[in-house]
């Protein structure tokens, strides 16, 4: 598979490339770069502007866009997707332009210490903005939810809970289904942040019965600036736009203006007519590989490293046994920056630092570790080309 990666053919420091960050971004296939170049060299124009031929042409283009991703969550409708930069800026429209106007003193947004700075400092704003209580489920030692403590967690004052499907850090796999029966036991809303877990899990949000659900195309093998919010409809209705111009509008006065329906109205300016072309075609090449066929491969390769790295003296190594493909670790005394250096040498990218989520770091004790993350284009002799530099890397930098 790694044929259709073109930045994978190349070496780096004079040895084979072997890419374990797709946890940070994917590598994008030729089909998505094709995708790309297509539209740039014979479809580009404004959408939802023009009446000629070519405007109509990327208008199709964009709102196609829309009806793949929705088939890719089974999404009951398109009118459900909303294109943004990423899960970031999804996951904040959603805080400033649903929660927040919702939230009353004394209201509730649990979530977790493991989350990715993106889902945890827009409900930090919005329960600060509202004078209400941002609260932590109790987490087990290998970083999963106890359901029936999570249980006790939520009350009638709980209005979302906020909770990554795949730890970016932890591997951990989230019970979404029975999160959502639980806060709609309450009340209270369940939002997904689906980064970590869009491009290598099956996800139904319908089956899910989530409400609001976001991910980034730059980590399904797409490009970078744009993403997806998934909110069901009555959700997105009820969300005020948080920006304006553009298309989200309906009728503008001097004085006051109104906007279109949902999904429009939260899509202004110029949206990201080729990063839409890029994400259709990214989905395009997941769906052909198969999504189940890509849950069991990415689960076994973490199965595989998590093995193989546990069998290495001197390594520390963080999340529970089943996991998404995520491998968080430690060399015993020696910083992760050093670790990654070293691994950088033969050829391999790993990430290394808090991963942006320091107060896991914290609840953790480390203050930063290596991470490798695995995608469809690694195999299990790349785990294994990792083991080996890790067992040169403990003899220069270990105790």
């Amino acid at each position: 598979m790694k044929r259709d990666f073109p930045l994978l053919q190349q070496l780096m420091n004079g040895k084979p490339l072997i890419y374990l960050d797709s946890a940070a971004t994917t590598q994008k296939p030729q089909q998505v770069l094709d995708a790309m170049h297509r539209y740039y060299t014979s479809q580009n124009a404004n959408v939802h502007r023009g009446v000629y031929a070519l405007a109509a042409t990327a208008t199709d283009l964009y709102e196609g866009a829309r009806e793949k991703a929705a088939r890719f969550l089974n999404a009951s409708s398109p009118r459900e997707i909303v294109f943004t930069r990423g899960t970031t800026e999804a996951l904040n429209l959603v805080a400033a332009g649903w929660l927040r106007p919702r939230l009353q003193p004394g209201d509730e947004i649990l979530t977790t210490v493991a989350e990715h700075h993106s889902n945890l400092i827009p409900w930090q704003m919005a329960a600060k903005a509202a004078g209400a209580r941002l609260r932590f489920f109790p987490l087990e030692a290998d970083g999963t939810l106890d359901l029936a403590k999570a249980a006790g967690c939520i009350t009638p004052r709980t209005r979302a809970i906020a909770i990554a499907h795949i730890s970016n850090v932890l591997g951990t796999i989230h019970p979404l289904q029975e999160l959502a029966a639980l806060a709609h036991r309450q009340g209270a809303v369940l939002i997904v942040d689906a980064a970590q877990s869009a491009a290598h899990h099956p996800l139904d949000v319908q089956q899910l019965d989530c409400d609001f659900l976001a991910f980034s195309g730059h980590k399904l093998y797409g490009p970078t600036g744009i993403g997806v919010l998934y909110g069901k409809s009555g959700l997105l209705a009820d969300t005020e736009p948080v920006q304006y111009g553009g298309e989200m509008i309906d009728e503008v006065e001097l004085f006051d203006a109104s906007w279109k329906d949902a999904p429009w109205k939260l899509e202004a300016g110029t949206p990201p007519i080729a990063e839409a072309a890029g994400l259709a075609a990214a989905i395009d090449y997941l769906e052909v590989i198969g999504r189940d066929n890509i849950k069991r491969q990415i689960e076994s390769l973490a199965a595989y490293a998590c093995d193989q790295l546990s069998a290495l003296d001197g390594i520390t190594l963080y999340g529970p046994q089943k996991r998404g493909g995520v491998a968080a670790f430690n060399l015993d005394g020696a910083h992760p920056h050093d670790v990654a250096t070293v691994l950088d040498a033969a050829g391999i990218a790993v990430r290394a630092g808090h991963h942006c989520a320091q107060p896991l770091m914290r609840w953790l004790g480390a203050a930063a570790t290596v991470r490798a993350s695995f995608g469809i284009y690694n195999t299990r002799a790349d785990v294994d080309a990792l083991t080996a530099a890790l067992r040169e890397a403990k003899g220069w930098l270990g105790k």
